[in-house]
């Protein structure tokens, strides 16, 4: 069975090997056929992009594809992956495209749609377009190319990056005069926007890795290297510091002291505040497996329901649509908020927390109990996860092997009851994810260590 392109957030791959400039164009026309259909309306596709090097490449072979259908390509340049999402919809895009890898290094690049609402696509419109890439563009019986005057234009946006700031600043509504705000923008999309942003509010801001020069994007920064704004934030008496990731869908935080606030730390803090105030439908949060069983646990003991679904922010995103629910997201950063944005955004949600905490000292700095306090209700359940790299062929069939399940049921009764055991596959990269959580901290190392070996053993 061939191996599915699109993984849980679009097509990826090293660029110009993997993700090729051909398959780039076969996506932009397969994208543009499938999500404009047999409309007689002249089609507009959106496309933002990260600051990796390969993006140039990657975008004119997009455009390529889509003007051959006879659509417009508009090009907003860089911004960060919410923007995409919310411009779509603002400038009346039948679809947009982002050109990014998120958190990947700057060789890796991909591709992902949202469409005319800003949501990402179901998984069964993904088949769709995947099906026409497999048997080649204009493979469709009787179609026809367009050609002379019907062939698709491309234009750029020279306004999306303020429009999108503006629409932060219309729904953030606070006033960060007295804050020192520390950021690690990872040498991606984030680095032109979030500074300025956040000094806009009146906070006085310290910025690292905000110079990207195509080939530094996470290089050694941002949500994945954790440590480089723990150090900037003790440095430079920051009250907070935020870490985005290269495309800025994901954020992660440290208090005053370089201690981690975790998604799952953010969400909490999001769930119990919305919760306070009455503003949290259903009484309910939405997380994966993956996020701790600390977060259960505080807000559970204020009257908060959280229902878990599989890994990817898509899913969580699902949920939540499918049943009226308006906070969610990943221990790794997304959060989502249904009220403001489509998707998850890194951006939005630092000032969401922001304010969560502001509110909490009534908006003065000389009354507001320092983040580390205020961020210590939620207490983690010791977690360790390990990668087992595997073929990529092979990433898929962990749970057809007897083997496995079985030392997976077997590690899950050691807990009694009172721990953890996952696996998955990535959806990015040739790894099985193993993650095992419970109190008892030299037993789970033990039991991840050994389990990933075996994974890699059997499946490598």
């Amino acid at each position: 069975m061939e191996e599915r392109m699109f993984g849980t957030d679009g097509v990826r791959g090293v660029a110009n090997t993997e993700l090729t400039a051909q398959l780039a164009y076969n996506i932009g026309y397969a994208g543009a056929r499938v999500l404009t259909g047999s409309s007689l309306k002249k089609s507009k596709f959106l496309i933002g992009t990260d600051t990796r090097i390969s993006c140039d490449m990657l975008e004119a072979a997009i455009i390529a594809g889509i003007c051959s259908t006879g659509a417009d390509a508009v090009s907003a340049g860089v911004v960060p992956t919410p923007a995409v999402a919310y411009l779509t919809s603002l400038y009346g895009a039948d679809a947009g495209i982002v050109i990014s890898a998120s958190h990947n290094s700057f060789e890796f690049n991909g591709i992902k749609f949202f469409d005319r609402r800003g949501y990402k696509l179901p998984d069964a419109v993904e088949d769709e377009i995947e099906d026409m890439i497999r048997k080649g563009p204009r493979a469709e019986y009787g179609y026809e190319p367009p050609t002379g005057g019907n062939v698709g234009r491309h234009s750029t946006v020279a306004s999306a990056a303020k429009d999108y700031a503006s629409h932060l600043v219309s729904y953030a509504k606070c006033d960060l005069s007295g804050m020192r705000i520390a950021l690690d923008c990872a040498n991606g999309a984030a680095s032109a926007i979030a500074p300025r942003l956040f000094e806009s509010l009146g906070a006085t801001v310290f910025p690292i890795h905000c110079s990207p020069d195509g080939v530094n994007i996470n290089d050694r920064c941002g949500s994945t290297h954790i440590d480089a704004i723990r150090s900037h934030t003790v440095a430079c008496g920051a009250d907070i510091g935020f870490a985005f990731d290269g495309d800025a869908d994901r954020v992660l935080a440290v208090d005053e002291k370089g201690g981690l606030l975790s998604g799952d730390t953010i969400m909490a803090l999001l769930a119990i505040d919305m919760h306070e105030r009455g503003q949290l439908p259903k009484e309910t949060v939405v997380a994966t497996v993956m996020s701790n069983l600390g977060l259960e646990i505080a807000v559970k003991k204020r009257g908060i329901t959280l229902v878990r679904t599989s890994v990817g922010d898509r899913y969580v995103l699902e949920e939540m649509l499918k049943n009226g629910f308006a906070l969610g997201g990943e221990n790794s950063g997304h959060i989502i908020c249904l009220d403001e944005n489509t998707t998850g955004d890194g951006i939005s949600a630092a000032l969401r927390l922001l304010k969560t905490l502001m509110n909490k000292g009534g908006g003065k700095r000389e009354t507001r109990e320092p983040v580390s306090a205020l961020a210590s209700v939620v207490k983690d359940v010791p977690q360790i996860i390990r990668n087992a790299k595997v073929s990529n062929v092979k990433k898929n069939t962990y749970l057809d092997d007897p083997v496995i399940r079985e030392r997976c049921e077997k590690i899950e009764t050691l807990f009694r009851g009172e721990g953890r055991v996952i696996i998955r596959p990535s959806g990015t990269e040739p790894f099985i994810r193993v993650m095992i959580e419970s109190e008892d901290k030299e037993l789970i190392e033990t039991e991840a260590e050994g389990l990933a070996k075996l994974i890699e053993n059997r499946l490598g």
